[in-house]
């Protein structure tokens, strides 16, 4: 059994980019695993944490995403970069030095946005942060969804099969990179 975690930039209880994850999460195949892990309840980092001990949320965050084989990333574009919560998520992650739980994990990012440019932004912030904590990303297919309002239902389903089916092929792509890294 994979286990997989979803990072979802957007801490919005009802945000269109959760909506997005939990359709995604469906289209992982039998034998995964998936977590939604959480993020709102991290306080920010600050190194002083590295020596003096780290909030207990620290620890559980840290814990959790170690026991997960790769990470699909799901996030919005705030001011053409991440959400700050993605950003300290990562960060914490990745501290103390030397002790990066990210390390050779593989991942992938779906990034949206309610207008036409789909995230893009926050897709490429994301992966050059991702390049530098050393985490194998998914590089085709790229997964940026735009006009997100139009793409769900009422329920929160996406009401486009295309995009669905495109998605699929992207969770394939990623299940195969996972596979690879991970056999």
């Amino acid at each position: 059994m994979r286990k997989v975690g979803i990072i979802v930039g957007s801490l919005r209880k009802e945000s269109r980019t959760k909506q997005i994850a939990k359709n995604v999460a469906t289209l992982f195949p039998k034998g995964y695993e998936i977590e939604f892990v959480e993020i709102g309840n991290l306080t920010l980092y600050n190194q002083d944490y590295d020596t003096i001990g780290s909030p207990p949320e620290y620890s559980t965050y840290r814990s959790t995403m170690k026991g997960m084989d790769a990470v699909l990333f799901v996030t919005p574009e705030h001011n053409r970069t991440i959400p700050a919560a993605l950003k300290n998520a990562l960060d914490i992650g990745s501290r103390p030095y030397g002790q990066s739980i990210w390390d050779g994990k593989p991942a992938a990012i779906i990034s949206q946005s309610q207008g036409n440019i789909s995230g893009f932004g926050a897709n490429h912030h994301l992966r050059q942060s991702l390049t530098v904590l050393n985490m194998p990303i998914l590089q085709q297919p790229e997964a940026y969804l735009s006009n997100v309002a139009s793409l769900l239902d009422e329920n929160g389903k996406i009401n486009n099969e295309g995009t669905v089916q495109f998605l699929q092929t992207f969770i394939n792509a990623f299940v195969d990179l996972i596979n690879r890294y991970k056999a």
